[in-house]
């Protein structure tokens, strides 16, 4: 805190010290019922006098001159607290802190019960960034008067700032008993136990806070953090739309609730909240295209990407986006025009080029894709990605080991990348060469321990073969870990405790898989058969049914499994 703001903050008027100072004092009356002006002490009246004087003069602005006057009737009587108090609250104006400790040091050696004075020596103090020395004049304020509710707080934030935790609590816990209503008590009660580790006490104080303060943004914003980090969402969201009904364009808070909603799927709540309170960014029309790509809603999308394009050309992002948008509408023609259209030093340049293949694939022309893909290639010989893209071209034309070869040509300093070996992986995978496969998604590993797909893999595929079941599930559990909220990374490890005949830890897990999935046909089959295995018939056949008209192609194979699930269930 500057010495200037300090003035302006604990300076209160030169006659606010007179009247305390006079309170106290009963004045006679006459016969009449008047007062009867009392007679000064010699001496006296002259030190009234320029007390008065120096009043006036700093009402008037003369800091100077109230401060010689103030000077004057000190020398005159050096045991007043009150002008010792009245020249330090000049210093304080005149940005001199020192001048005013000690004069605020002097009016406490003559009056230790002088609350103005124990207060503005600790806020001095504190300004001075010697905060240990401020803290027992503010006890004694609190001594003094125990409804101090800012100077409980300067002493809980000093405990704070140094981690002496217990104390801030204890500081804090005094101040909401003698002020039940301090809603400021209680917020830092929650940032105390927030820093102490203890989420669920924080919480309880943040919602006391806001109960007592409703219109308490800081602390609502705290609170929603705090619901958040335990995975309490929907109160989180709607923590954060209480702060939006207080303040309706708190742009930070709008654009986190529509991230919290896309989170959880509930994208038409995301794209309602960033058009009706989003305001114009170019920023917020992005994620605004983005939703509605998403909900399939093209045409929107396309003229939201247009209409960014039109004022920023050169958004080589929005660009993609609006590609890929024509891309999902299947107007072929459009999106490979505008997938041309996306710059060679752009860092969507790449994908950019893997699409337009599919495309020219589409369009019955899958030479010309490969020749893009070569021609890149022979461009820029040390670029993985061009070759990852035409391993991957000949794959969706189940031309695996062309796929291969592809890769296999490339530098061997090239091939130790992460990225090819996974690709390599799957190729070896898809040509029945399982353990060619897994070797190099083991050599995926040793690259990089922490590649949840690599972990994925290696745990599907040991559950899909019977084999390695305990380090498939160490493989799966990584994964998760990883990626907690990947639906076909729970399926794997389902599966895996499903291999295992644990199935209640297989059902937990495939739930939340075929939640996270959008009801994915692998996911439920795999639901269905544990439900089987763990004899909850009633869930299991409706599942297989619905299967049925999912995948017409696999009726007859379904059809095997109702049979064999009624049969276990003693149906005819």
């Amino acid at each position: 805190m500057t010495k200037k703001c300090l003035a302006l903050l604990f300076l209160p008027l030169l006659i606010n010290a007179c009247a305390t100072e006079q309170a106290s004092v009963s004045s006679p009356l006459n016969e009449r019922g008047a007062v009867i002006a009392p007679t000064p002490p010699p001496g006296e009246a002259k030190n009234l006098s320029l007390f008065a004087m120096a009043r006036l003069r700093a009402a008037e602005g003369d800091q100077e001159g109230a401060l010689l006057l103030l000077r004057e009737a000190i020398a005159a009587d050096p045991n007043s607290a009150y002008l010792h108090n009245a020249a330090a609250q000049i210093y304080l104006q005149q940005n001199r802190p020192d001048d005013a400790l000690s004069e605020c040091q002097a009016a406490i050696a003559i009056d230790p019960a002088s609350l103005q004075a124990q207060q503005l020596c600790g806020n001095i103090l504190m300004s001075l960034q010697r905060e240990k020395e401020a803290i027992p004049h503010y006890k004694k304020v609190i001594e003094i008067d125990p409804t101090k509710e800012e100077v409980y707080l300067h002493i809980a934030i000093y405990y704070l700032k140094s981690f002496e935790y217990e104390q801030a609590v204890d500081t804090l816990k005094a101040l909401v008993k003698a002020s039940p209503d301090s809603a400021l008590g209680y917020y830092y009660l929650a940032k105390t136990y927030e820093q102490m580790r203890l989420p669920k006490e924080a919480l309880a104080y943040y919602k006391k806070a806001v109960e007592l303060k409703p219109d308490f943004e800081q602390a609502l914003i705290e609170m929603g953090i705090s619901q958040e980090t335990q995975g309490l969402i929907p109160d989180a969201i709607d923590s954060y739309k209480d702060l939006l009904e207080i303040n309706p364009n708190n742009a930070n808070v709008i654009q986190h609730l529509a991230q919290l909603y896309i989170q959880q799927k509930r994208l038409d709540e995301a794209l309602a909240l960033l058009q009706q309170k989003g305001g114009k960014s170019l920023e917020t029309s992005r994620k605004i295209g983005l939703l509605l790509l998403e909900l399939e809603r093209y045409d929107e999308a396309i003229k939201t990407f247009q209409d960014i394009l039109a004022v920023e050309p050169a958004a080589q992002q929005v660009r993609f986006y609006l590609a890929s948008a024509f891309e999902e509408k299947e107007d072929v023609d459009q999106a490979i025009e505008q997938f041309k259209q996306i710059s060679r030093d752009s860092p969507y340049y790449f994908d950019a080029l893997g699409h337009l293949a599919y495309l020219y694939k589409e369009k019955g022309q899958p030479e010309k894709g490969v020749a893009l893909l070569l021609q890149e290639i022979s461009e820029q010989p040390n670029r993985i990605e061009p070759y990852l893209h035409l391993a991957g071209f000949y794959e969706s034309m189940e031309q695996y080991q062309r796929g291969i070869d592809t890769l296999k040509s490339m530098d061997p300093k090239l091939q130790s990348d992460a990225r090819v070996l996974f690709r390599l992986g799957i190729l070896y995978d898809k040509m029945g060469q399982k353990e060619l496969s897994v070797g190099m998604m083991k050599k995926v590993l040793e690259a990089t321990p922490d590649d949840p797909q690599a972990l994925n893999y290696l745990g599907y595929t040991y559950a899909e073969m019977g084999v390695n079941l305990e380090e498939a599930l160490t493989y799966l559990k990584k994964a998760v870990s990883l990626r907690p909220d990947d639906g076909f990374i729970l399926d794997s490890l389902g599966w895996t405790y499903f291999k295992l005949k644990r199935y209640n830890d297989a059902m937990i897990q495939l739930e939340r898989a075929a939640e996270l999935s959008g009801g994915d046909a692998t996911v439920l089959l795999h639901l269905a058969d544990v439900y089987c295995a763990a004899r909850i018939f009633k869930k299991a056949l409706p599942l297989y049914k619905k299967l049925q008209k999912m995948e017409p192609e696999q009726s007859a194979e379904l059809a095997e499994k109702i049979k064999h699930c009624r049969q276990e269930a003693g149906e005819k």
